[in-house]
Order: structure tokens, then C-alpha cells, then sequence
């Protein structure tokens, strides 16, 4: 009896260091595996939970009312990857998957949402800049037809928080139509 309670124990032990990068009661947001691509580190300081405001263009191109959102960050897959959630009062949830792949140099950012669920999942790619901030591209032709792309950049990344634009841009990004913006205060981390 005694060899079957140690074995358990033994097993318990190594199934919860092997998993010791996820989020628990210690880490509710999950830790950065000294394993995973350096890149990883980009989404650093994003990592934990902010109280945001979102807002974004209205049907007449207008700006409408900030709605308030909750935007929740950790790492996933035992800290090889990084996982947002946004909860929105108007009822409007979304989040997305983040892994960095080192053989293309880029993350690939695959996105989901309440408003419009989807059987494939539209994908951003990208990586982070010299200048801090992160870019993410995806194509998508203009309303007019005009290629281009749909642009995702965090900007004023800090502790205290950061700032996020999507944005309709040509395939030379000299014309940008942002679309929606995003600011967030830190709350947690």
C-alpha cells in the first residue's frame, strides 16, 4: 500500500512540474517557459488584466461611443504561447492565440469572436519592431477593392498599460484608415 501512495505522489509531482509554466493560484496568468522562442517575451508586458476603453467607426465613418472592455492576457501550452480574451459590455467577446514561429521569424495571431464565429479562423502575422511596438498583417482588400491590408499595432506598451489600433492600410502604408482603438490601464499582473 505504501509503494502504490508513494508512486502517486512521485507521479503527481512530475506531472505538475512538467506543466509548471500554466496558469494557477500562484501564477493566475500562467509564466514565460525559458524554453520557448525569446520572442515569446514580447507580449511581456501585456501579460495580466487591464481595464480598457474600445471604440470604433460607426456606419457613416463616425467614431461611436467608448464601450468598456476587459482585456485578459496569459500564457498557454505550458508558456510556449500567449492567449488574450477581451469581455466587452456590449456582449461582444473575442480573443485569439499567439505563437511565435521561429522559422518565419513572426507570430501568427489566430483570432475568434462571439459577434461573428467562424469555421476558419482569420490569422494575422507579424513581430514586434525596434521601436516596441507590435505589428500584425493580414491582407484585405478595401470596400473600393483596393488591395492592402488590415494592420493591428500595440503601441505605448508599459506596466502602467498600452494602446491599440486596427486599421484599413494600402500594400505601400502610405494610406491608413484606422477602424477601431483600443486603450488599457493596467489592473492586474
Amino acid at each position: 500500500m505504501r509503494l502504490t501512495t508513494l508512486l502517486l505522489f512521485f507521479i503527481s509531482i512530475a506531472a505538475f512540474s512538467q506543466y509548471k509554466y500554466e496558469p494557477s493560484t500562484e501564477f493566475p496568468f500562467g509564466k514565460l517557459n525559458p524554453e520557448a522562442p525569446k520572442q515569446t517575451e514580447d507580449f511581456a508586458d501585456l501579460i495580466g488584466l487591464c481595464n480598457c476603453k474600445s471604440v470604433s467607426r460607426n456606419q457613416d465613418q463616425s467614431w461611436a461611443e467608448p464601450i468598456d472592455m476587459t482585456w485578459k492576457w496569459k500564457y498557454i501550452m505550458n508558456g510556449m504561447a500567449v492567449q488574450d480574451e477581451t469581455l466587452k459590455a456590449d456582449g461582444k467577446h473575442s480573443g485569439s492565440i499567439r505563437q511565435f514561429i521561429a522559422d518565419s521569424s513572426n507570430w501568427y495571431v489566430h483570432y475568434y469572436s462571439s459577434a461573428s464565429p467562424s469555421t476558419t479562423l482569420p490569422t494575422w502575422e507579424g513581430s514586434k519592431k525596434e521601436n516596441g511596438n507590435i505589428v500584425l498583417y493580414r491582407n484585405q482588400k478595401a470596400p473600393n477593392g483596393m488591395e492592402g491590408f488590415y494592420r493591428l499595432t500595440f503601441y505605448d506598451i508599459s506596466k502602467a498599460g498600452y494602446k491599440w489600433v486596427g486599421e484599413w492600410v494600402d500594400k505601400d502604408e502610405t494610406l491608413e484608415y484606422p477602424t477601431w482603438k483600443i486603450n488599457c490601464i493596467r489592473e492586474e499582473y
